[in-house]
């Protein structure tokens, strides 16, 4: 028997609950333990706030009697042809000194859902209903992230960090760190092996004597974002803070890679403007990363800094993996000074513009080229190029008269970006060459 629940099982579960089953029979008739099903229901079922015909939600005690009329006030009424407020569209209670909350038990006792409910049609209160699809949707994503991401959190990684790097930097190997420090890593060798080959460390492979000589294997295991990271940042916590902040300016964060265990790009991408800067690092470490959002927090302030990155979108990759310290400071104890999210695994249309933003990258850097001979006066005059070419979308503008018209031109040039003529403009590999 297939050990997770399939969609026909939830569809089963949600039939019979309209039958008002006990979970035990709910149970037989799947094959599968009552407990099972009980929990289903419990984790997978959601509140619904709904009323019934001319009769919005409403959970006060004395709705059926209660036929009080402009509970909010004459002046302030919104639906003054509403003959009584208990079918107004706003909640009464938010006004009313009478009101007392009415919650049905029923929904604390099995099946803890109002699907088999002989009231639901009639019931203007707060209900909890189990949805076989919404069911499987949740489950999915459930799945999905169990399967992603290390177990370690973020304070975890520091302290293995702080540890391991001035051994190795004294020649030691992992397997000697090992053997002496077993009882403080509370991880086993293996563990320190992967953590290194997905660059968590300030150590990689090339400062290990020996590993470096091992032939690699065929397939490496990709290390993601810690999940702890992810909790309060993933990307429906996104959504909802846009709902929320919908005039919030949004700055998507991306790496590009040149040649295997060579140097890699950062790109930070102003999507309201469609500005690209790029920074180059020696490794694709969470460091570099942090090291890269400190230079630019000296440089522009604090008020600048949370003007241009109020929020950050970004994908799993393992360099992305601490970002309490790009939100607070290196140490993740200071004053916010930006939001992070991810987006979903395997999902990069989710930040699509950085993604077609690498695009003019590839024009002048094409894939498999390794970067380890570029300077960052190379990458910037790149990004003054790309940045200087006119967008459709801009309606004819390029981006950094964009950028200027948003944000100042002194803030282009803190961030080293300058025009480029159109008659000068250069896209392809001939612009970097020496």
């Amino acid at each position: 028997m297939a050990k997770f629940l399939r969609y026909e099982d939830r569809l089963e579960i949600e039939g019979a609950l309209k039958e008002q089953m006990s979970f035990t029979e709910i149970g037989k008739k799947l094959g599968r333990d009552r407990t099972t099903i009980a929990k289903e229901i419990r984790n997978y079922s959601g509140e619904q706030y709904s009323g019934y015909s001319i009769y919005p939600h409403n959970i006060c005690k004395y709705r059926k009697e209660c036929r009080r009329k402009k509970v909010c006030g004459t002046k302030a009424c919104k639906h003054p042809m509403v003959p009584i407020c208990k079918q107004c569209e706003e909640i009464c209670s938010r006004y009313c000194e009478e009101f007392e909350e009415e919650v049905c038990m029923h929904r604390y006792k099995p099946p803890y859902v109002c699907n088999g409910c002989r009231e639901r049609k009639r019931c203007t209160l707060t209900k909890t209903i189990y949805d076989a699809m919404e069911a499987q949707r949740q489950a999915t994503e459930k799945i999905a992230e169990s399967r992603s991401g290390i177990l370690s959190t973020e304070g975890e990684i520091a302290r293995l960090n702080e540890l391991l790097v001035p051994l190795v930097k004294q020649g030691q190997s992992i397997h000697q760190i090992y053997l002496n420090h077993k009882d403080e890593l509370m991880c086993s060798e293996k563990t320190l092996y992967n953590y290194i080959d997905g660059c968590l460390f300030d150590i990689r492979n090339i400062d290990l004597p020996r590993k470096v000589k091992y032939r690699p294997r065929y397939k490496k295991p990709e290390l993601k974002v810690d999940k702890g990271c992810r909790i309060g940042r993933n990307y429906h916590d996104y959504e909802v803070y846009m709902e929320k902040n919908p005039d919030t300016a949004v700055v998507q964060m991306d790496s590009v890679i040149g040649s295997k265990g060579g140097k890699v790009l950062l790109t930070v991408y102003f999507v309201n403007v469609s500005l690209m800067l790029g920074f180059l690092r020696d490794a694709n470490t969470s460091k570099s990363v942090i090291d890269v959002f400190e230079g630019l927090y000296r440089n522009l302030g604090i008020m600048d800094f949370r003007k241009l990155f109020p929020v950050i979108l970004t994908d799993n990759g393992s360099e992305f993996s601490n970002p309490k310290s790009i939100e607070n400071g290196p140490d993740g104890k200071g004053i916010q000074r930006t939001k992070i999210y991810y987006c979903n695994p395997s999902a990069p249309y989710q930040k699509a513009e950085i993604e077609v933003g690498h695009e003019f990258i590839r024009r002048v850097l094409p894939k498999g080229k390794s970067f380890d001979e570029l300077t960052q006066e190379d990458i910037n005059k790149m990004m003054n190029h790309i940045n200087s070419y006119r967008r459709n979308k801009l309606n004819g503008k390029s981006p950094y008269e964009a950028f200027c018209f948003y944000y100042g031109e002194d803030l282009a040039q803190k961030l080293g970006c300058r025009e480029v003529a159109a008659k000068d403009i250069n896209l392809t590999p001939r612009l970097l060459k020496k």
